[in-house]
């Protein structure tokens, strides 16, 4: 393997492949058939690198090299960098930021301190070397604007690091902003990328002042840039990002904030439970070392003003484990936990749990602490169901009513389930568990006879609709396929088929705008490339959904492709077999390597029409299963409470 220059730009297989548009399978064939393929200059064995300058000349000489739009040839320069990803994003940032014109009112962001300094904030010393080490810069900034241009680079390297970093979704943060309420003074003690911070952004209605702490310098700095180039949203009045571990740093002279918004590290152990043992902040009591959630509840408390707000993003385990009642129960006593909201999974990392917002008082405030809390559980209402993701808008709008409602003084309406005020000294038993469900009675609803009578009704049609549209085995034929195949690759290459990611990754490599997000259409087809699912046909109520990870979307040209024929053929189990990747025990499915027949538009219909029946067949399937789970369920409840008897 050569040695490269460490100023030359390297790029992998994988960057070499968005290059020429093809699968990552393609430049391995490459690299065996053409002896004259440029050879590695760094990297591994298994994941080698390659001068990207070499490269682009060999695919431009041989014809392989796709029209890559200007956001994506940034990317991949940046990706190139021999400094690294995170350090080429900062000078890019800097650039982006004298872009702007350099105007004096534009606040710096905090650069990192050395190791043994006090961490400060300091003005950004953006340079031209930027542009001139990231070929297309200036171009995007002009074409996107600044903030837009680096917002879209910075959500590419999360996207391609993303067990690296965890990200609150942008609901999520919307949400936490909005109990917040508006603020002057704005502070996340574990700021990561500046999700929450950004949110605040967005829901302020006048100069907003925003603080951040974070321990990784590179991601501290990255957070700064980002804040300061927002675009489209007000501008903030100064941005203070500070390289800092928050927990291990004295509160000293740090200023008080109007509010607090948090989603903690769940599960640390190494915290500085034994270092931290007499600090101040513990006034609600000591946490255990199993406890750190409950150091970062306490070190939002200590960092608001008398009656700020903190909301912090919690792991549902926070409100019962034993470990933590007496923290809890002092939280309570002071009057400074005033809401706990059940989430429902999915909501935020890690999504297989049901996390819990926590919304916080600092005492000393203008207003007596009403001595109840506010409990809710939104995941008896709202929930992902199938295909359709998390309804945010309609869930919000339930956290938000009942929490102004109860902030204000006013009656909150019990409802079963979902929503409901207890008695803090009811809640001071010997567990003080705080977990919503606990303390709502059940939602009722399938225990009503007369539900269970219409439930019943609903099942039986159902049923016979299933049956009607249950397939027949046609003809059977010994001859196999008389067909050849291409590949959703050519297809897309041949501009029968659109290929879109989805998420913020855009373009798959032909067709659409790279980086914007994959809208749905009547007539496309998605498929989803990781876990299990199938291809589909969207519908016309579906169209205009945003794609989400990790599916991809195929928007045939209907002069050349049947959708149903496409999305029938795709779900072959041989062919989805032949077109998937193993690591470890998870597979992904390569899009461009899936095979579709040969077949006139006509011929493609009648397949197609036989696979929308199939489709139909499916989901009626589908519909009596979640029916009949409900009907027995609800039979369940009503002999157990006595709406319904044996007799």
């Amino acid at each position: 393997m050569s040695q490269s220059s460490p100023d030359v730009p390297e790029v992998t297989a994988a960057g070499i492949a968005r290059l020429a548009g093809v699968g990552r399978a393609a430049v391995s064939n490459w690299r065996r058939r053409y002896p004259h393929f440029p050879q590695p200059v760094g990297g591994t064995e298994t994941s080698p690198t390659f001068d990207l300058g070499e490269v682009e000349e060999w695919l431009r000489a041989h014809g392989k090299l796709a029209e890559v739009p200007l956001r994506e040839k940034v990317w991949q320069h940046l990706e190139a960098d021999p400094e690294g990803v995170p350090g080429a994003l900062a000078r890019a940032g800097e650039y982006l930021l004298r872009h702007t014109g350099g105007t004096a009112s534009a606040p710096a962001p905090a650069s990192a301190p050395a190791p043994d300094s006090a961490p400060e904030s300091a003005s950004v010393h953006a340079s031209a070397s930027a542009a001139q080490a990231v070929p297309g810069l200036p171009a995007l900034a002009d074409e996107l604007g600044p903030g837009e241009a680096f917002a879209f680079l910075l959500g590419r390297y999360f996207d391609a690091n993303p067990r690296a970093y965890t990200l609150t979704p942008p609901p999520a943060a919307d949400l936490m902003a909005r109990l917040a309420g508006p603020a002057a003074t704005v502070l996340d003690p574990a700021c990561g990328s500046a999700e929450l911070l950004a949110a605040a952004l967005r829901q302020g209605s006048g100069a907003v002042e925003l603080y951040g702490q974070e321990s990784d310098p590179a991601l501290a700095r990255l957070a700064a840039l980002r804040l300061t180039l927002c675009d489209g949203t007000p501008r903030p009045a100064a941005v203070h990002v500070r390289t800092e571990d928050a927990l291990r740093t004295p509160l000293g002279e740090q200023p008080g904030t109007e509010a607090v918004l948090c989603h903690p590290p769940f599960n640390e152990r190494n915290w500085g439970h034994d270092e931290l043992a007499y600090d101040p902040r513990w006034s609600y009591g000591l946490p255990a070392r199993t406890e750190s959630e409950l150091a970062w509840v306490q070190h939002a408390l200590a960092r608001l003003r008398p009656g700020g707000t903190a909301v912090l993003l919690m792991p549902p385990a926070a409100a019962s484990r034993r470990t933590g009642r007496r923290v809890r129960a002092a939280l309570l006593r002071r009057g400074a936990l005033r809401a706990v909201v059940a989430l429902p999974a999915g909501a935020a990392p890690p999504h297989s749990l049901p996390l819990h917002l926590w919304v916080l008082r600092a005492p000393g405030g203008p207003v007596a602490p009403d001595p109840h809390l506010l409990l809710l559980d939104t995941s008896t209402r709202h929930q992902a169901t199938g295909r359709d993701p998390l309804p945010w808008e309609e869930l919000s709008a339930t956290v938000l009513a009942a929490w102004r409602a109860f902030d204000a003084g006013s009656p909150v309406p019990e409802e079963p389930g979902v929503c409901g005020t207890r008695p803090v000294i009811d809640l001071l038993d010997d567990d003080v568990d705080l977990a919503p469900a606990r303390h709502l009675p059940p939602a009722g609803g399938t225990a009503d006879a007369e539900a269970l009578t219409g439930m019943r009704g609903k099942l039986d049609r159902t049923l016979r609709r299933t049956l009607e549209l249950a397939p027949a085995a046609g003809p059977v034929t010994d001859d196999g396929p008389r067909w050849t195949v291409t590949t959703v690759g050519e297809l897309v290459r041949g501009g029968a088929l659109e290929l879109r990611a989805g998420g913020s990754g855009g373009s798959g490599g032909s067709g659409g705008s790279e980086g914007e997000p994959a809208v749905t259409r009547e007539g496309d087809v998605v498929i989803p490339v990781q876990g299990r699912g199938a291809a589909y046909v969207v519908a016309a109520d579906r169209a205009g959904e945003t794609l989400a990870k990790p599916l991809y979307l195929l928007r045939p040209d209907p002069n050349a492709l049947d959708p149903w024929f496409v999305a029938g053929f795709l779900r072959s189990t041989a062919n989805t077999r032949q077109a998937s990747s193993y690591a470890s025990t998870a597979s992904r499915l390569d899009v461009r390597r899936l095979q579709l027949p040969r077949l006139p538009l006509e011929a493609q219909r009648r397949y197609g029409l036989h696979f929308r029946r199939l489709a139909d067949f499916e989901a009626a399937l589908a519909l009596a299963a979640d029916v009949g789970t409900q009907l027995a369920q609800g039979m369940f409840d009503a002999l157990t409470d006595g709406t319904l008897t044996p007799d």
